[in-house]
C-alpha cells in the first residue's frame, strides 16, 4: 500500500483531482468557506501559473496558503526554493510529508512556515525572490500587501485570487472598479491581469470565477518625500467617500475643506476632482502638501 500523498508507480508527481480527494479522506480535511480554502485539482493548471509566474531556475519562491500543495510540487520543479506559509495545524502538519513523498529529490529544497501570513515578519533561507500564491479570497488583499511591504526583495509576484479583486488590483485610473486596492498595489508594482481560471479546477468549486494578477516590483520607487503610511492615508480617506470631490473626502484628512483644497491646488489637482482619476504620484503629491500641523499628527 502507498504511502498517502505518495504517486501511484510511474505516476506524475502533480497532483490530480482523485490524488487530492484521497489525501483530504486520509487527513480528514473538509474545505471550509471560512478559511476560503478551494484546493487546486488539476496539474496543469498549476504549470500555467508557474509558467505564467516566470519562475526561474535561480528562484526562491514563497507561497501563501499552500493547502494539499498542489501549487507547492510545481513551484519546486521550477524553481531553487520553495517556502509556503500555512495557518491550518492539518495542512501545515502535512505538508512536508507530502513533499517527500511525491518529490523526495526536492524535500530538501522545501520548507514550512506555519503561521498567520499576515503575522510572518522573516522567512528561512534566502530572502525571496518570488511571491506566488492561490490566495484565499477573504483576505487576498491584505495578505498581498503586507508581503510585498514586508519582502522587499520580491521583484515578481503572481497571485490567484477572485476575479473582482484581480480587476481591481489591476484597475487603472479612471477604471470604475480603481480604488484602495489599485493604488497602494501601484505603490509597489506594476501591476496587470494576467489570465482567468474557470472554476472546475478547484475542489470545491467556488461561486465566483477566480483571476491571475502580475505584479512586477518598480524599477524606481514612488518619488515622494511623503511617507508611504502618509501617502495610503491619503488614499484611504479619497476612496472612503469616492462619490465626493477630493476637496470634500479629503476634509477630514486635512483638517478642513479650505485645508483639503490648499494641499490639492499646491499638488497641481483640482479639488473638484474624484481620487478615482488619480495616480499613486499624484497621491503622494498631496500627501506632501498637507498642512503641516496635521502632517505632524500622523
Amino acid at each position: 500500500m502507498k504511502q498517502a500523498g505518495a504517486p501511484a508507480q510511474g505516476a506524475d508527481a502533480l497532483f490530480g483531482a482523485a490524488d487530492i480527494r484521497e489525501l483530504a479522506a486520509v487527513l480528514g480535511v473538509r474545505p471550509t468557506k471560512q478559511k476560503g480554502q478551494n484546493f487546486v485539482i488539476d496539474a496543469n493548471t498549476v504549470r500555467r501559473i508557474v509558467r505564467t509566474a516566470e519562475v526561474r531556475p535561480d528562484d526562491v519562491v514563497v507561497e501563501v496558503g499552500p493547502g494539499l500543495g498542489s501549487l507547492t510540487l510545481a513551484l519546486l520543479e521550477a524553481a531553487d526554493r520553495v517556502t509556503a506559509v500555512e495557518i491550518d495545524d492539518v495542512l501545515a502538519a502535512a505538508l512536508p510529508a507530502t513533499i517527500e513523498a511525491r518529490m523526495p529529490a526536492r524535500a530538501d529544497r522545501f520548507a514550512l512556515v506555519h503561521s498567520d501570513a499576515m503575522l510572518v515578519k522573516e522567512l528561512p533561507g534566502p530572502a525571496p525572490t518570488a511571491l506566488v500564491a492561490n490566495l484565499p479570497y477573504n483576505v487576498a488583499v491584505p495578505v498581498l500587501l503586507t508581503m510585498l511591504d514586508r519582502f522587499p526583495s520580491i521583484e515578481r509576484t503572481l497571485v490567484m485570487v477572485q476575479a473582482e479583486v484581480a480587476d481591481r488590483l489591476a484597475a487603472k485610473p479612471g477604471n470604475k472598479v480603481y480604488g484602495v486596492p489599485s493604488v497602494k498595489a501601484a505603490w509597489y508594482c506594476d501591476v496587470k491581469r494576467a489570465g482567468s481560471i474557470g472554476r472546475n479546477v478547484f475542489w470545491p468549486a467556488p461561486n465566483v470565477d477566480s483571476g491571475l494578477v502580475s505584479l512586477v516590483r518598480r524599477a524606481e520607487p514612488v518619488k515622494t518625500t511623503a511617507t508611504k503610511r502618509e501617502v495610503f492615508a491619503v488614499v484611504d480617506a479619497a476612496f472612503a467617500q469616492r462619490r465626493k470631490t477630493l476637496r470634500a473626502a479629503l476634509s477630514g484628512w486635512a483638517g478642513s475643506a479650505a485645508g483639503a483644497e490648499n494641499a490639492l491646488v499646491a499638488a497641481g489637482i483640482s479639488p473638484q476632482a474624484r481620487g478615482e482619476g488619480l495616480t499613486v504620484e499624484e497621491f503622494a503629491r498631496i500627501a506632501e502638501n498637507k498642512p503641516v500641523a496635521e502632517r505632524a499628527a500622523l
